[in-house]
């Protein structure tokens, strides 16, 4: 007897998937597991996705009712796929229906509409000759231009620009006011274009790392890329997904941030062109969904995103990456809880192809799967180029007054650094201008009204903001409680730290790196363009900085209150505190130039710090 019902998962917290007869009028041959149908459910309607097809239900096939309508002629998933869902939705409890939707991105969750078959793309409108003689003098529109130039058709999607040329959305905009290039869609397998060759000679530890990984490709391995801060590894990665490009396989690379590491971005598209497929938060509905049918269609072999990518469908899977293994970003904290390194090794067991864990600061999980003989450990003990390792010192900042958290060493230290033209960073792992606002006559200060935090002060926006919940209200002038004036900040933020810095080194470029500064889209590549040049600079951030930036010309890093792990309930707290400190570290001496490292610390006898 041939299956006549679907077994549909629905996005409902319950634990079960549900029965349904086909749709009228379509034989349940169509209806083929991996494809999307709408059906009744409760007193509206659900998009579901089919997960098998069957014939025994324990319900009397009288209460069953059709599905409304099958919106997909072939699956968007493969059964390989629902079974590898099925299996994270019973290891982590969650409700498959859910997982299964967190595989599909937003409009195809919440729209019956079919997928697309063309994307938005630009076109170049002009004459080539023309054209560039009009961007002679701007560089970035010169870029733009160029790539179009290289293009077949001299077209390209506008998801394979942005990938390219991160925050590129102004150039563009300015390009179509002058007529110097066309909107126009683009049929899906029209977008590639030639990468731009790059080869880049590997040190003996990065061959090394690269042959015994490329020896597994077609099999499971799993590797711990262990290297110091800039060691190479991003070369190492480009290396090994061009072997799996040569393959016809697809590389699935999975970062913490991906909105953080422009310049890796940058970098794989440069290198790999119209292969690379971007998936991340910063992207709206229609760009991710359109990379996404780009990865499912095998249509891009190079998939760059964050955590919930590890869930997506890809093509011919052949090399798993997970950049920064060790950053707490993969583990998912709300609605489906799941932790994406480790789906991502289960992933690639599942495909029969190696796994590489990347950090410079291994969480204790993956060293103590090398101990036990799961992983392969692979070392990059030195930096590519022949940078030399910065040199580390701590400050005893005990009996020292402080300026808004700054020591006077570390201050002369910047001071000298800026005079000879070079650039300091400053790393204060908070945002804000104060973590709280204090009334000095009767007490009160700024808890917040929704939790157990205290509302931290935000100068800039005139707000006291709750980074744990999120709640906000307006900066008082007048203690709540007793109408008071004298309400003062405590404690320091980047914020605050900006202002003082700008104070002591008045007329320097001070480049402000963290949530606040960054939110809008495209303004942290443009804060990270105006650290590359030339000059004396000093950069303030949180821990946005430490992960995956290049700055070759600094070569001082000052971190303050460093102290903060030392004493935490948090049994991960000492590690994440080493982990993060010899990340911000290890932004010092990238080029030519050595590099300090100066840590202020009220405990510099303490053994995590020797």
């Amino acid at each position: 007897m041939s299956p006549t019902l679907l077994r549909v998962a629905l996005p409902v917290p319950l634990p079960d998937h549900f029965d349904y007869l086909p749709p009228e009028g379509v034989p349940a041959a169509r209806c083929r597991p991996g494809c999307r149908v709408l059906v009744p459910f409760g007193r509206g309607e659900r998009i579901g996705v089919i997960v098998a097809l069957h014939d025994r239900c324990e319900l009397d096939p009288e209460r069953l009712k059709p599905a409304r309508r099958l919106l997909d002629e072939s699956p968007l998933l493969d059964p390989a796929h629902l079974d590898f869902l099925d299996w994270a939705a019973g290891y982590y409890h969650h409700w498959p229906g859910e997982v299964v939707a967190a595989a599909l991105p937003a409009r195809l969750r919440r729209r019956p509409d079919p997928l697309p078959v063309h994307l938005p793309g630009i076109a170049l409108a002009v004459d080539p000759h023309k054209a560039l003689e009009q961007v002679a003098r701007a560089p970035r529109q010169r870029e733009l231009v160029e790539a179009l130039l290289e293009a077949p058709e001299r077209a390209l999607a506008r998801g394979i620009l942005k990938a390219r040329f991160p925050g590129c959305t102004p150039v563009l905009r300015r390009l179509l006011e002058k007529g110097l290039v066309t909107e126009r869609e683009l049929a899906a397998e029209a977008v590639r274009f030639a990468p731009r060759p790059a080869p880049h000679p590997l040190n003996e530890e990065q061959a090394t790392a690269v042959a015994e990984v490329a020896e597994t490709l077609g099999r499971f391995g799993a590797f711990l890329l262990q290297g110091v801060t800039g060691s190479g590894k991003t070369e190492v990665y480009l290396q090994l997904v061009e072997r799996v490009l040569a393959r016809g396989e697809t590389s699935l690379v999975l970062v913490p941030e991906i909105s953080l590491t422009p310049q890796l971005q940058r970098r794989f598209a440069e290198r790999l062109g119209g292969e690379v497929a971007l998936l991340h938060s910063g992207l709206n509905d229609s760009e991710r969904e359109l990379a996404w049918q780009r990865v499912r269609q095998g249509l891009a072999r190079v998939v760059l995103g964050t955590r919930s990518t590890v869930l997506y469908p890809v093509d011919r899977l052949g090399l798993v990456i997970v950049d920064e293994e060790h950053d707490p970003s993969f583990k998912q904290q709300e609605g489906f809880r799941y932790s994406a390194r480790d789906l991502a090794v289960i992933r690639a067991r599942r495909a029969g192809c190696p796994v590489v864990l990347g950090s410079a600061t291994p969480s204790f999980e993956s060293l103590r799967n090398v101990t036990l003989g799961r992983y392969r450990r692979l070392r990059l003990a030195q930096r590519a180029g022949g940078a030399r390792p910065p040199r580390i010192e701590l400050l005893d900042v005990r009996d020292q007054p402080l300026r808004a958290g700054l020591s006077q060493p570390l201050l002369e230290a910047l001071g000298r650094t800026l005079e000879a033209g070079e650039q300091g960073m400053v790393f204060l792992n908070r945002r804000g201008f104060a973590p709280v606002l204090a009334c000095y006559a009767c007490g009160w200060v700024s808890d917040c009204p929704r939790c157990d935090a205290r509302q931290t002060v935000h100068r800039g926006a005139g707000l006291l903001w709750c980074h744990h919940c999120g709640s906000q209200r307006p900066l008082p002038r007048h203690c709540p409680e007793c109408s008071s004036p004298e309400l003062h900040p405590l404690g320091q933020g980047t914020e605050r730290l900006e202002q003082e810095l700008g104070a002591a080194f008045p007329g320097v470029p001070l480049i402000r790196v963290d949530r606040d500064a960054t939110a809008r889209k495209g303004s942290l590549q443009r804060l990270l363009e105006q650290v590359q040049r030339p000059g004396p600079a000093l950069l303030v951030g949180t821990q946005m900085l430490a992960k995956g930036h290049h700055f070759p010309r600094v070569t001082l890093v000052g971190i303050l209150d460093a102290d903060g792990g030392l004493f935490s309930a948090d049994f991960r707290a000492p590690e994440r505190m080493a982990q993060l400190l010899v990340q911000v570290a290890g932004r010092a001496g990238r080029g030519e130039l050595p590099g300090r490292v100066l840590i202020q610390s009220r405990y510099p006898d303490h053994p995590l710090l020797q």
